[in-house]
Parts: structure tokens; C-alpha cells; sequence
């Protein structure tokens, strides 16, 4: 596999006409080498465009020296459809407003990178929305969709993209701008094409348009005469390889008043396909198939609780019935569940119930990057549809095809369009592995075809698909594509690999280049088999790390919330990672492309519990900085922030001696620049006497080991004493460790992984001691929980580490577990909530939110990262990012906040950041809680 080289003439050329967003830096050039596909094709460049202008100069000089151009939105292709040799024109950085909405006449003029949900949020006010909805509408831009003519699972209801796009502005590979209603420009290119279909009609009546999800090829159907030469809708879906769309006018519809979900279960997947055709009477607006396997995957990753109840089936129909009169929703619905031949059924009208519901369907195509065998899914054979009338009998065969090439899926989708959602766990590292995905893709082509169904039902066909497409059409057909091609694109120069003179489907794997790497002595990966290659390929690149979380919630990714850049997203350090293993840009640990993407990882966790794959970065960066340094010399940062429980065990014994000479202007300047701290950061004040000096333990009560970590012990004793009244008031009585615990949280975020092994796996064997007396631990540091609830088990990899994960717990969820506990009153308390990143990401703070509402407290619950993320924020070099996600969320709700308001943040980084930045104090929910106990 090779790597185009950057000519110097190009980089020089774009600069002379004045295009200024340009990026030929390697963690760049890396990070864009894929989609969410399994195809690696590495650009010359990447161009962000700011306004059309830049557009034409881009094509213009890629025109005269002979450089593909490949269009890109989100990069969430999976067929390998944004991914290009030349230079890549993400239009999702700057082009990507929506700059108008016209209410009376329901559409919307749009920019190309304008992500869905940013359209749906500017459509609301009107009462109106763009009707295709696909999974990834988070952060799929509208050009991406008009270039793969997406779906969703509203198809039902509101039609394809192209049923929704009223008009289109784009340029040509010459330079020419066309517009497509009313049509104008391009005059000899538009000439030659309805020259070219006049002579191609029985072809373009007799191929084309068979069913609904036929998207495969191109729309010619579309510029039959009788349909009026429609080139708007024949260009959505051209993927990119006739021109470049910089503009929509797109159409809106008003949503249906009442919506009704309702669940049919069945005994196995192609029973669920039977029953298609009668579904369909009631014209419900979504009809949606999801099977046992990938709910089994859901529990497995998120808990038992994670899937709500279903109705009794191993495969379940979501059919969405929607009006504006609720009786007669109701009535239809009535006849729907009495005719639906289900085993059982399921209605829910509540909004609020049915989204756990749609989010497994959603989470689709990441939850499916793990197959049943435990082994990587991957895309390739992705959304392939049928005829909906056989989709229950395609179904059924397929399931044997897949048994039949030995391999194993976890199929769901858009049933009652007759579209499939699969990912195989295609053996593309091991031996014969690329040739046994290229016979697996034949004969599947082969059994989708005898269906009269279509290789691709909403993704487009891209490089997974292209080469097959003279298997489901004619020559005549097959020439007739080539002939388009040639009047829009001569010279091949627009998305080359596909559609038309294709690159092989096994071409540019880039799974299948992996090679091994030796770890040594580091994490273990216990879901990947201590495999660091499995580890980082999990990443399918569905891009939800780009989504707006202070619109949806949750904290993955903060840094590319503030920087925008695709290798600060958790995708982009994936496809670096991915590089060292499988390309040339990053040959090795130390590779400056590699550091690069993960400088401002903030190792928050949130990828680990928010990605649907189950990325998690933390670890990685963590693996990444131990292979870089060991055995070598560190960054400052790394002995004085990653040895800071060291450092402050030293500055306890002389407490007020330490703060009075970090205080000194010059002394702390020095200090923080040895330190490599940022000099803007503050110095955390020592506390006089620690928690473990003062502690008396409980003469009475239940038994439970409070974690006293070394951000508590030494800065906020206050904290533990705070905990040890709620505890005490619930009944426990309060022990700790005989001798100073850590969790080595410090030494992990710094890569110090063998040090971090003694010191944690020292802790575990005290901690275990108390567990196997069945004795719990309460943590206080959300970091330093989640260390013994989850790192642990990969560091210290024994059965005491799992003991000790199985008994650790949080306050709240110790509280919550405990008889006859009631919290204090807090009527009236207004709570600023700040969770800790870890809290989130691998506790989860549902405990806590049930348990300041169980008191009366009105909870505002902040998303996102604070911004300062354990050492992260206060490196030097990391300042401005760290305020950057401070401001996301945590600085505007602390700006807004009334007075009264308290602001409740367990973690020590969180209550610094708020300290730093805003000035204000956080309370820890001990110190909530036990300062609202009835005073005795």
C-alpha cells in the first residue's frame, strides 16, 4: 500500500489562489486516509473551504495539474466514498451554515457542510424539519447525504434525500458553476446529457427505479423525459463523481402531531420480514427490524438495564404510526398490533419511553462493530435492499450465506423499505484475508441481484460496491454510466475508485496491512484480547465523537468541540493510531503524527462510555505515552504532575511552609515553569492536616473502606470528613487502608504504566483484604474510582483487581443500596451539576441524579468535559484548549447562575477549573448532603 507524496507545485499553487485553509500535516493526511469504511487511501491535502470561491480555485488548480478531488461532509461514508488520492474538500469546517429558511414555503437553503441536526434546530421554530433522518444525523453534513442520497428510518414517511432536495448549486470539474432549478449553467455539459439519454431510453425505462431503496449506479430515471430532465435528483447520489455540490435548496415537512411506537416481537428475523407487506397497510412512518444479537451486545456493554423491556421474540419490528388526530392513530395502531401476527406487542406513546428504544437503532452501526464471534465487524457489505415484499425470505438466505462463508453478523435496518444493515466479521488480517471478503461480496451481489434487489439502499456504492455493479446491471447500462461520467468528468479527476472504473472491492484494505506491535509490559485490552491492533480498529468511523454534545449531551469528544479539527476528534486520533499499524505517515510509537493527534486528548473517558464501538482513548494515550518514554526521559509534566501524590506526601509534613513558597511570585513562577505548568494556572493550596491524620474511626456501624485518594487527603479534607458524617448518619461505620492508598491515576495519564502497576496493584492486595470480608469501598475522586472500578482490571489483571472493582462504589450508589436510608431534605436547593468525566464514563452518574431529586433538589445537570481533565489543563501548551471546552458548558451555566445557586462538582479538576476560570467555589455531594443532616 502506498502513500502519495505532497507535490510542492500543489501546496504552492493553492496558496497563489488565495486558498488559506489548507492541511498537508501528517496526523491530518492520516487522519482523513479513511471514512467510516475499511478502505485507507491517503490525500495529498485537505482543503477546507471558505466560500465557493475557494471551491473554484481548489478545482481550478487541481484541473491544471491533474489531482483528483475527492468531497467530503462528515466523513461518515461507509462504502469508502469520501476518501480520495488528491486532495479532500471537507466543506463541514466553515461551509456549513444554513443561510435561509422559508417557512411559507417549507424549504431551506443550505450550505453543503451543514450537519442535519443543525438544519432540524433551525427548521423547529417554523414547526418544520428535513424528513431523511439516518442514524448519523448528529453529524452527517447534507451534502454527505446528498452525495450517498440517504435515508434513514423515516423513509416511510418522508422519502430519500433526493425526494427532499428542491434545487442544487454546484460546479463542475471545469470550473463552471451550475444550478439546477431553474437550470442554468454547464449548457454543453447539460446538452450532451440529454443527447446521451434521448439515445438511451429503453435502457433508462427499463433498469432504473424498480423499487424504492434502489440507489445503486446512477438516478437516470431521474432524466428520462417524461420524469422533465431532473437533474436534481439525478445528481443526489452521483457520490461526488460529476460535481461538487457547494449549495442546497432543500424541501421541509411539518411533523404528524402524535407519534406511536410500537414493538412486535417474533421468533427469529425473517418471521419479521414475512409480515412486511402488512405492515406496510397501516402506512406507518418507520418500520424498523432490530435482532436478538445486537441487543445481547448492548447488555453486554452497558448493563442488563441498558435495553428496555421487549416484547417476548429473539426479533422485533419498531413500527412508528404517526397522524395529527390521535383517535385515529390510536384506531390504527388497534388494527396494526391485531393484524401484525406478532408473538407479543408492545405500544408506547410516551416520547420520552420510546427513545432508549430508537437510541439501540440508532447506535446501530457502532454497536455492530462487534460481531456475535467477539471478533471486529466491519462494513463493506453494508445496506444492501430488496423488494420489501422478500425481504423475509432474502433475510433467511442470507443468514445461510453468512454460515456458509464461515463467518457471523448481527443484522438490522430499515425492514420495511427492505434495507439491511450488516457488518461481517471478515478475517481481513489473517491470511487469504482480502480474497475471502472479495468472494463473500460476489456471492452476496449475486443473491441481492436474484431478489431483483439493489447493491446499495442508502449509503451509495462507493469503493465496497463499485466493482459489482456489472453484476446487477446490464452492458448496456454499465456504458451508459461510463458515457456520464465522460460528459461531466473527462479526465476522472471527481472521486476517482468509484462508480465508474472502479477500484477492486479489495484493493486498499487497511485492516488487512495491520502489523503486530510489541507492547511489553502495558495495558491489557480485555476486550480486544490484550490486542492493541483489535483496540484501535475498533473505531468504524460512524463520527459520533464530532457531535454537538452541548446540544445532545454526554463528553465525547471536548477537543474537537473546541479546535474543530478532525485529528483531535476521538475518529481522527483513532485512524493515526491506525497508521502506525497499518500505514507508512506513522511508522512507529514515538511518530510525531502520532503525539500530535493525542496532545489534546484529555484522556476524559468520555469515548470509552459515549462511542458506540467502545473506544477509549484515555487508555490509548495512556499506552502511547508508556511505549514512547520508557526507559527514556519524560516531559516535565510527567514528574511533576504525574508524581504528584509523591510531591504532595512531601509538602504535607511542612504544609504551611510549602504554601507560603509556592505563593512567592517568583518562586511560583519558577516553580510552575520546572513543573512545565501553564503560569497562568494556580497552585493548589495544601491543607494543614490531612483526612488520614485526623481520622478516628466509628466505634458502631456497618463496615465500608473509604478510598482516601491523594487529591482529598492532602487539598479537601474536608470532603472525607464530610463523608464520614453522611456515612456514619446511614448507618456504616467509616475504616481506610492501614497505610497511605493510591491509584496511580496520575502515573497513568502520564504513560508511567509499569510504576502505575506497583503502586496500584500494592493498593489492590490492601483493598482486597476488606472485600473478601465482604466489606465495600466508597470512592470520593470520581478519577480515582474509576481507576478501581475499571483500570485496574486491565493494569493489575488478577482476581483481586476484579474483586476490587466488583465492590467499589460511589456514595450515591452505596447510599442508594442501603435499607432504610433517607437522604436530608434539600427542598429548595438549587444544584449547578458539574459530573466528573470518569463519573460519567465509567460509573455513571444516574445514581447521583436519583438521588439529589430523591432529596427535592433541582438539578441542572451540565454535559461535557470542564475543560482542565487531571493534568491536561494545566500543561503548558494546553491553557487555551482547556478554557476553549470550559466555555462549551461549565462557564455559561456558571455565568447564568443565580444567586443561591451551588455549584456541585465531585471532582477536584472540575471545582479547580471553576475556581481558576470563574471564581467559584464547587461543593462536593458529601459536603451537600451532610451539611443538610438534622443537627444533633
Amino acid at each position: 500500500m502506498t502513500t502519495a507524496a505532497i507535490p510542492t507545485s500543489l501546496v504552492h499553487a493553492l496558496a497563489g489562489a488565495g486558498v488559506s485553509d489548507v492541511l498537508t500535516d501528517t496526523a491530518h493526511r492520516a487522519a482523513y486516509a479513511s471514512d467510516a469504511s475499511l478502505y485507507r487511501v491517503v490525500p495529498q491535502a485537505i482543503v477546507r473551504p471558505r466560500h465557493d470561491d475557494d471551491v473554484a480555485a481548489t478545482l481550478r488548480v487541481c484541473r491544471e495539474l491533474g489531482i483528483p478531488v475527492t468531497a467530503r461532509g462528515a466523513g461518515t461514508s461507509v462504502a469508502g466514498n469520501a476518501i480520495g488520492p488528491g486532495v479532500i474538500l471537507d466543506f463541514s469546517r466553515h461551509m456549513n451554515r444554513v443561510l435561509a429558511v422559508d417557512g411559507e414555503a417549507r424549504t431551506a437553503r443550505v450550505q453543503a457542510g451543514t450537519v442535519q441536526a443543525t438544519l432540524q434546530a433551525a427548521a423547529r421554530p417554523y414547526g418544520l424539519r428535513f424528513g431523511p433522518d439516518p442514524s448519523t444525523h448528529t453529524r452527517c453534513t447534507i451534502g454527505g447525504m446528498i452525495g450517498n442520497n440517504s435515508c434513514g428510518s423515516r423513509t416511510l414517511g418522508y422519502g430519500r434525500t433526493s425526494d427532499n432536495v428542491v434545487a442544487l448549486s454546484a460546479y463542475t470539474i471545469d470550473g463552471q458553476r451550475l444550478v439546477t432549478d431553474p437550470l442554468r449553467g454547464a449548457e454543453k455539459i447539460t446538452g450532451a446529457l440529454r443527447d446521451l439519454i434521448g439515445a438511451n431510453l429503453a435502457v433508462g425505462r427499463t433498469e432504473f427505479a424498480t423499487f424504492g431503496r434502489q440507489v445503486s449506479g446512477y438516478a437516470v430515471e431521474h432524466l428520462l423525459p417524461e420524469n422533465g430532465f431532473n437533474l436534481t435528483e439525478f445528481l443526489v447520489g452521483s457520490e461526488g463523481t460529476l460535481a461538487v455540490v457547494t449549495e442546497a435548496t432543500v424541501r421541509l415537512v411539518a411533523d404528524p402531531a402524535y407519534r406511536t411506537l410500537v414493538v412486535l416481537g417474533y421468533p427469529d428475523f425473517g418471521a419479521a420480514g414475512d409480515v412486511i407487506p402488512g405492515i406496510l397497510q397501516f402506512r406507518p412512518t418507520a418500520c424498523e427490524g432490530l435482532d436478538h444479537r445486537i441487543c445481547d451486545v448492548v447488555r453486554s456493554r452497558r448493563g442488563p438495564d441498558a435495553v428496555p423491556p421487549l416484547p417476548a421474540g429473539t426479533a422485533w419490528l419498531m413500527v412508528e404510526i404517526a397522524g395529527d388526530d390521535p383517535d385515529e392513530v390510536r384506531d390504527r395502531v388497534a388494527r396494526l398490533v391485531a393484524a401484525a401476527g406478532a408473538e407479543d406487542s408492545l405500544v408506547v406513546e410516551d416520547p420520552a419511553k420510546a427513545a432508549p428504544l430508537w437510541k439501540i437503532r440508532e447506535d446501530g452501526a457502532g454497536l455492530a462493530g462487534r460481531a456475535p464471534s467477539g471478533l471486529p465487524a466491519h462494513a463493506g457489505w453494508e445496506d444492501a435492499a430488496v423488494p420489501p415484499a422478500k425481504i423475509g425470505a432474502y433475510l433467511r438466505d442470507f443468514d445461510v450465506l453468512v454460515e456458509r462463508h464461515g463467518l457471523s453478523a448481527m443484522p438490522y435496518g430499515h425492514l420495511g423499505d427492505g434495507c439491511v444493515h450488516v457488518r461481517l466479521d471478515f478475517p481481513l488480517d489473517s491470511p487469504g484475508g482480502p480474497g475471502r471478503f472479495r468472494a463473500f461480496l460476489e456471492d452476496a451481489a449475486d443473491l441481492v441481484v436474484s431478489y431483483g434487489g439493489s447493491l446499495s439502499g442508502e449509503h451509495g456504492d462507493g469503493r465496497a460496491r463499485s466493482e459489482l455493479l456489472s453484476r446487477m446491471y446490464s452492458p448496456a447500462a454499465m456504458d451508459l454510466f461510463r458515457q456520464i461520467k465522460h460528459t461531466f468528468d473527462p479526465d476522472n479527476l471527481l472521486n476517482p475508485g468509484n462508480l465508474v472504473d472502479p477500484d477492486p472491492v479489495d484493493a486498499n484494505i487497511r485492516v488487512s496491512q495491520a502489523r503486530k506491535v510489541t507492547t511489553g509490559l502495558a495495558l491489557a485490552y480485555h476486550h480486544d484480547g490484550g490486542d492493541f491492533n483489535q483496540a484501535v480498529h475498533r473505531c468504524t468511523g460512524v463520527g459520533k465523537c464530532r457531535a454537538d454534545t452541548t446540544v445532545l449531551g454526554g463528553v465525547m469528544c471536548p477537543s474537537y468541540l473546541a479546535t474543530k479539527n478532525e485529528k483531535d476528534s476521538t475518529r481522527g486520533r483513532a485512524r493515526v493510531l491506525q497508521e502506525m499499524l497499518d500505514g507508512d505517515l506513522a511508522p512507529d510509537w514515538r511518530a510525531e503524527a502520532v503525539h500530535d493527534a493525542l496532545d489534546l486528548c484529555l484522556a476524559c473517558k468520555g469515548c470509552a462510555s459515549d462511542c458506540p464501538t467502545g473506544i477509549d482513548m484515555a487508555a490509548y494515550k495512556s499506552e502511547v505515552l508508556h511505549q514512547s518514554y520508557r526507559r527514556r526521559l519524560r516531559p516535565r509534566s510527567h514528574y511533576s504532575l504525574g508524581w504528584l501524590p509523591r510531591w504532595s506526601r512531601l509538602a504535607s509534613r511542612m504544609p504551611r511552609l510549602a504554601n507560603l513558597m509556592t505563593g512567592l511570585p517568583g518562586i511560583r513562577r519558577l516553580a510552575l515553569f520546572a513543573a512545565g505548568v501553564d503560569a497562568r494556572r494556580s497552585i493548589p493550596t495544601f491543607a494543614d492536616r490531612t483526612f488520614r491524620a485526623s481520622f478516628t474511626p466509628a466505634a458502631t456501624g456497618k463496615p465500608v473502606i473509604l478510598f482516601v485518594d491523594s487529591f482529598t487527603d492532602h487539598f479537601a479534607p474536608e470532603i472525607a470528613r464530610a463523608a464520614v458524617d453522611l456515612l456514619t448518619d446511614a448507618g456504616y461505620a467509616p475504616q481506610i487502608t492501614s497505610r497511605t492508598a493510591c491509584c496511580g491515576l496520575t502515573w497513568i495519564t502520564t504513560g508511567q504504566l509499569d510504576a502505575a502497576r506497583r503502586i496500584l496493584g500494592a493498593t489492590v492486595q490492601e483493598l482486597h483484604e476488606a472485600v473478601k470480608q465482604g466489606v465495600p469501598i466508597v470512592g470520593l475522586e470520581p478519577s480515582c474510582t474509576g481507576v478501581l472500578r475499571g483500570d485496574a482490571v486491565e493494569l493489575v489483571d488478577n482476581e483481586a483487581a476484579r474483586a476490587v472493582a466488583g465492590a467499589t462504589r460511589t456514595v450515591a450508589e452505596l447510599l442508594a443500596a442501603t435499607p432504610g436510608w433517607t437522604p436530608p431534605s434539600l427542598d429548595g436547593v438549587r444544584v449547578i451539576a458539574q459530573p466528573h468525566c470518569h463519573h460519567h464514563a465509567v460509573m455513571g452518574w444516574e445514581a447521583d441524579a436519583k438521588l439529589l431529586k430523591r432529596a427535592g433538589a433541582t438539578v441542572k445537570r451540565l454535559g461535557g468535559c470542564c475543560g482542565l481533565a487531571g493534568n491536561f489543563g494545566v500543561e503548558r501548551g494546553h491553557y487555551e484548549v482547556s478554557v476553549q471546552v470550559a466555555r462549551q458548558q461549565l462557564l455559561p451555566a456558571l455565568e447564568k447562575a443565580e444567586e443561591g445557586d451551588i455549584f456541585l462538582a465531585d471532582g477536584f479538576s472540575c471545582r479547580t477549573q471553576a475556581g481558576d476560570l470563574a471564581d467559584v467555589s464547587g461543593v462536593h455531594l458529601v459536603q451537600l448532603l451532610a451539611d443538610a443532616l438534622p443537627k444533633r
